[in-house]
């Protein structure tokens, strides 16, 4: 099997049905299971559990990928039938059970894949391979009834890019980053400044008290005027400085300094993309998406607090900026591209807090959309560790030369 092959295959749709699939995540260090309904009025979450290996994998600084493999092995079977179960349903519910099946760590991601295989064989239900960054693109769906397109930053530990989304597996990537991602460079530094793991979070929380004006960290590819993103040199530097802290706040305000230096380098590259986009869509009009303050802080996961009907209606036929991803969920990055994208005259929509990390919810609305459009895979669809979400992008313009024989990285 090519690597740049698109695992689905057209098969009758299911237009306007309602749709219940089941989703599984395990592409990195959480083993996750979520029950979603998709109908007419939107997508319904009706479970969506998530079993984190954070202590696992605190001892080393990182994710040790042998750890995540056999912790997946370990779990999915439990986290699935508590989600099953939460959910208040059997398996003759179902329509569907979607999978990850790449990118990430490959030997997690078999684990999520073949528990899907071997479910969607064992119950006679279409198989689904979804792609873990299209679940991120339609993350924010499960927070607001939205419509297509719409432009997004994709920021996470492992990803950074800017894509203009037209539908389920019909996206254009506009740029992305030539080396590190900005969730990666968070976790390095706050590494190299013993803040442990997860460091993002531990990061944003000690910026908090921190004043960053006192570093001046570099800036990347000040020569381009493309969408792309370095983080290389910002986390190279940065982790020099760590090392000549020597009180709590030298450190703190070296956060605040990375913080909003990442920050700058993604407002900078949006507002590029942002103008790009509005060119190419002049029928599409300024407008402003205001999300309930549940949604936007993260507050409880109430489902009617997370849908907006109202907003998704002013959205249509306006310009329209998602920020989806891990790094979504640092709330000084959001003010920040909020702010832009209010400039630019966008709509702003982020997913709530509990649907930017990783978690199943957003692979079985993917899977869902995907079935609804008759798109389902053969049962021996393969785990990719790699798995650009515009392969024709990543062919014709690859951001690494030689691509290698785990394909292209984006």
């Amino acid at each position: 099997m090519k690597m740049d092959a698109d695992y689905s295959r057209a098969t009758d749709g299911a237009t306007g049905a309602t749709l219940t699939v089941l989703g599984l995540e395990t592409s990195c260090d959480e083993t996750a299971a979520s029950v979603v309904r998709l109908s007419a009025a939107g997508a319904e979450v009706l479970s969506s559990v998530i079993h984190s290996q954070i202590d696992d994998h605190a001892a080393y600084g990182g994710v040790v990928p042998e750890i995540a493999a056999r912790s997946h092995v370990e779990m999915i079977d439990g986290v699935t039938r508590r989600a099953m179960s939460e959910a208040g349903l059997d398996w003759s519910a179902l329509d569907g059970v979607a999978a990850t099946a790449g990118p990430g760590l490959v030997g997690g991601v078999m684990v999520g894949l073949s528990y899907g295989k071997a479910a969607a064989l064992a119950r006679g239900l279409p198989l689904i391979a979804v792609n873990h960054l299209e679940g991120h693109a339609v993350s924010a769906r499960l927070g607001a009834e939205t419509t297509y397109p719409f432009l997004l930053l994709l920021v996470s530990g492992g990803h950074c890019q800017l894509l203009e989304v037209r539908g389920i597996g019909d996206m254009s990537r506009l740029g992305t980053t030539i080396d590190d991602a900005a969730g990666e460079a968070f976790d390095k530094i706050a590494k190299a400044m013993g803040l442990g793991y997860p460091g993002g979070p531990a990061l944003e929380r000690l910026a908090a008290s921190g004043d960053g004006s006192r570093f001046e960290l570099p800036r990347a590819l000040l020569g381009r005027k493309d969408c792309d993103f370095s983080f290389s040199g910002l986390k190279t530097a940065a982790s020099r400085l760590a090392q000549t802290c020597e009180t709590q706040q030298d450190r703190a305000d070296l956060a605040d300094a990375v913080q909003k230096a990442i920050a700058r380098q993604l407002a900078e590259r949006t507002e590029r993309a942002m103008k790009v986009y509005a060119e190419a869509h002049p029928e599409l009009a300024n407008g402003a998406l205001k999300q309930p303050s549940a949604a936007r802080e993260g507050v409880g996961l109430d489902q009617d607090a997370l849908k907006q009907p109202s907003a998704a209606r002013e959205a249509v036929g306006r310009k329209l900026f998602v920020v989806a991803g891990g790094v979504a969920a640092n709330k000084t990055i959001r003010r920040t591209l909020e702010d832009l994208a209010t400039k630019y005259g966008f709509a702003f929509l982020a997913p709530p807090m509990a649907y930017c990390t990783d978690n199943a919810a957003m692979i079985a609305l993917a899977g869902a959309e995907r079935l609804e459009k008759g798109l389902t895979s053969d049962i021996d669809v393969a785990a990719r560790p790699r798995w650009p979400l515009d392969e024709t992008r990543a062919s014709v313009d690859p951001v690494h030369k030689k691509t290698g024989r785990k394909g292209a990285k984006a």
